[in-house]
Protein backbone atom coordinates (compact mmCIF):
# COMPACT_ATOMS: atom_id res chain seq x y z
CA UNK A 1 0.00 0.00 0.00
CA UNK A 2 3.03 2.40 0.74
CA UNK A 3 3.76 1.98 -3.05
CA UNK A 4 0.35 3.28 -4.26
CA UNK A 5 1.01 6.47 -1.92
CA UNK A 6 4.52 7.19 -3.06
CA UNK A 7 3.66 6.23 -7.20
CA UNK A 8 0.16 8.31 -6.50
CA UNK A 9 0.66 10.73 -4.09
CA UNK A 10 -2.05 13.05 -4.58
CA UNK A 11 -4.69 12.17 -1.79
CA UNK A 12 -8.58 12.81 -1.57
CA UNK A 13 -8.36 14.44 2.08
CA UNK A 14 -11.99 14.43 4.00
CA UNK A 15 -12.40 16.24 7.24
CA UNK A 16 -16.01 16.39 8.99
CA UNK A 17 -17.22 19.15 10.44
CA UNK A 18 -20.99 19.83 12.13
CA UNK A 19 -21.66 16.70 10.15
CA UNK A 20 -20.99 18.40 6.93
CA UNK A 21 -17.70 17.19 4.81
CA UNK A 22 -14.34 19.33 3.46
CA UNK A 23 -12.66 17.30 0.79
CA UNK A 24 -9.12 18.81 -0.79
CA UNK A 25 -7.41 17.00 -3.17
CA UNK A 26 -3.16 17.81 -2.03
CA UNK A 27 -0.12 15.54 -2.68
CA UNK A 28 1.22 13.63 0.71
CA UNK A 29 4.63 12.49 1.12
CA UNK A 30 4.59 9.09 3.28
CA UNK A 31 7.80 9.87 5.12
CA UNK A 32 8.60 7.95 9.05
CA UNK A 33 5.48 6.43 9.32
CA UNK A 34 3.24 9.75 8.84
CA UNK A 35 2.18 11.50 5.46
CA UNK A 36 3.16 14.95 4.92
CA UNK A 37 1.50 17.62 3.46
CA UNK A 38 0.50 21.33 3.21
CA UNK A 39 -2.54 23.44 2.55
CA UNK A 40 -2.94 26.65 1.43
CA UNK A 41 -4.31 28.61 4.99
CA UNK A 42 -7.03 30.30 2.65
CA UNK A 43 -8.65 26.79 2.34
CA UNK A 44 -11.79 26.27 5.27
CA UNK A 45 -10.42 22.84 5.30
CA UNK A 46 -7.22 23.99 6.74
CA UNK A 47 -8.77 24.68 10.51
CA UNK A 48 -9.31 21.00 10.25
CA UNK A 49 -6.39 19.99 9.76
CA UNK A 50 -4.30 20.47 13.08
CA UNK A 51 -5.24 20.00 17.00
CA UNK A 52 -4.55 16.02 16.24
CA UNK A 53 -8.41 16.02 14.47
CA UNK A 54 -9.54 12.82 12.77
CA UNK A 55 -9.13 12.72 8.87
CA UNK A 56 -10.30 10.12 5.84
CA UNK A 57 -7.54 10.11 2.72
CA UNK A 58 -8.07 8.11 -0.22
CA UNK A 59 -4.90 7.77 -2.80
CA UNK A 60 -6.15 6.36 -6.27
CA UNK A 61 -3.68 4.74 -8.51
CA UNK A 62 -5.12 3.05 -12.05
CA UNK A 63 -8.51 1.66 -12.76
CA UNK A 64 -10.49 1.02 -15.50
CA UNK A 65 -13.23 -1.16 -17.04
CA UNK A 66 -12.57 -4.61 -18.28
CA UNK A 67 -14.43 -5.92 -20.99
CA UNK A 68 -14.96 -9.77 -21.60
CA UNK A 69 -13.33 -9.67 -24.72
CA UNK A 70 -9.69 -9.89 -23.18
CA UNK A 71 -10.42 -12.28 -21.40
CA UNK A 72 -9.95 -16.20 -22.56
CA UNK A 73 -12.34 -17.99 -20.61
CA UNK A 74 -16.58 -16.71 -20.18
CA UNK A 75 -16.61 -13.60 -17.89
CA UNK A 76 -19.13 -10.06 -17.15
CA UNK A 77 -17.98 -6.64 -17.58
CA UNK A 78 -16.00 -5.59 -14.98
CA UNK A 79 -14.15 -2.28 -13.40
CA UNK A 80 -10.82 -2.91 -11.89
CA UNK A 81 -8.69 -1.00 -9.59
CA UNK A 82 -6.45 0.22 -7.21
CA UNK A 83 -6.93 2.55 -3.93
CA UNK A 84 -5.69 2.85 -0.62
CA UNK A 85 -8.02 4.39 2.52
CA UNK A 86 -6.27 5.60 5.25
CA UNK A 87 -7.86 7.23 8.87
CA UNK A 88 -5.28 9.21 10.87
CA UNK A 89 -5.00 11.58 12.79
CA UNK A 90 -3.30 15.40 11.95
CA UNK A 91 -1.76 18.47 13.18
CA UNK A 92 -0.29 21.22 12.46
CA UNK A 93 3.16 22.10 12.12
CA UNK A 94 3.55 25.84 12.20
CA UNK A 95 8.08 25.68 12.33
CA UNK A 96 8.71 27.95 9.59
CA UNK A 97 12.13 26.34 8.85
CA UNK A 98 10.32 22.56 8.80
CA UNK A 99 7.63 24.09 6.30
CA UNK A 100 10.47 25.24 3.96
CA UNK A 101 12.25 22.38 4.22
CA UNK A 102 9.35 20.24 3.54
CA UNK A 103 8.57 22.35 0.47
CA UNK A 104 11.93 21.66 -0.58
CA UNK A 105 11.80 17.99 0.23
CA UNK A 106 8.32 17.22 -1.14
CA UNK A 107 9.49 19.26 -4.29
CA UNK A 108 12.78 17.09 -4.90
CA UNK A 109 10.59 14.07 -4.24
CA UNK A 110 7.98 15.12 -6.88
CA UNK A 111 10.94 16.19 -9.91
CA UNK A 112 12.16 12.73 -9.19
CA UNK A 113 13.81 11.06 -11.02
CA UNK A 114 14.92 13.53 -13.53
CA UNK A 115 15.16 16.79 -11.10
CA UNK A 116 14.37 19.13 -13.78
CA UNK A 117 13.47 21.59 -11.24
CA UNK A 118 15.30 22.06 -7.50
CA UNK A 119 13.53 25.05 -5.20
CA UNK A 120 16.00 26.15 -3.09
CA UNK A 121 16.06 27.76 -0.13
CA UNK A 122 17.19 30.94 -1.45
CA UNK A 123 14.53 30.92 -4.08
CA UNK A 124 12.83 34.64 -4.02
CA UNK A 125 9.04 33.55 -3.86
CA UNK A 126 9.47 30.79 -1.37
CA UNK A 127 9.84 33.03 1.54
CA UNK A 128 6.96 35.27 -0.12
CA UNK A 129 4.34 32.41 0.36
CA UNK A 130 5.54 30.54 3.14
CA UNK A 131 3.04 32.48 5.44
CA UNK A 132 0.39 31.30 3.20
CA UNK A 133 0.89 27.74 3.89
CA UNK A 134 -0.20 25.60 6.73
CA UNK A 135 2.24 22.37 7.16
CA UNK A 136 0.56 19.26 8.41
CA UNK A 137 1.43 15.89 9.70
CA UNK A 138 -1.00 12.82 9.39
CA UNK A 139 -0.26 10.00 12.02
CA UNK A 140 -1.61 6.79 10.40
CA UNK A 141 -3.79 4.93 12.63
CA UNK A 142 -6.13 2.78 9.92
CA UNK A 143 -4.94 0.95 6.66
CA UNK A 144 -7.63 -0.74 4.16
CA UNK A 145 -5.96 -1.73 0.63
CA UNK A 146 -8.83 -2.09 -2.09
CA UNK A 147 -7.19 -4.06 -4.77
CA UNK A 148 -10.05 -5.03 -7.01
CA UNK A 149 -7.56 -6.72 -10.22
CA UNK A 150 -9.12 -9.66 -11.45
CA UNK A 151 -7.51 -11.86 -8.95
CA UNK A 152 -10.27 -14.34 -9.14
CA UNK A 153 -9.13 -15.59 -12.63
CA UNK A 154 -6.99 -17.78 -14.35
CA UNK A 155 -3.59 -16.71 -14.45
CA UNK A 156 -4.00 -15.82 -18.52
CA UNK A 157 -7.26 -14.10 -17.89
CA UNK A 158 -5.14 -11.76 -14.69
CA UNK A 159 -2.34 -10.97 -17.16
CA UNK A 160 -4.90 -9.79 -19.98
CA UNK A 161 -6.81 -7.69 -17.29
CA UNK A 162 -3.13 -6.30 -16.18
CA UNK A 163 -2.35 -5.11 -19.76
CA UNK A 164 -5.80 -3.68 -20.35
CA UNK A 165 -5.49 -1.85 -17.67
CA UNK A 166 -1.63 -1.06 -18.51
CA UNK A 167 -3.35 0.09 -21.80
CA UNK A 168 -6.65 2.12 -21.07
CA UNK A 169 -4.67 4.27 -18.71
CA UNK A 170 -2.09 5.39 -21.28
CA UNK A 171 -4.90 5.82 -24.19
CA UNK A 172 -7.30 7.19 -21.54
CA UNK A 173 -5.44 9.82 -20.53
CA UNK A 174 -3.91 10.86 -23.96
CA UNK A 175 -6.99 10.85 -25.27
CA UNK A 176 -8.81 13.35 -22.48
CA UNK A 177 -5.90 15.70 -21.78
CA UNK A 178 -6.91 16.15 -25.53
CA UNK A 179 -10.09 17.60 -25.87
CA UNK A 180 -9.82 19.37 -22.41
CA UNK A 181 -6.52 21.42 -23.35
Amino acid sequence: MIDVIKTYPLATVISVKDNQPFITHLPLIYEDNKLIGHIDITNPQAELLKDNKEVTLIFSGPDCYISPSIYTTEQLPTWNYIKVHLKGTVKANNNENDLKQSLINMTEYLEAPNHKFILKAEHPRLDKNLSYIEMFEITINHWEGKFKLSQDKQPQDIEAARMELIRANQKSIRDFLKTIF
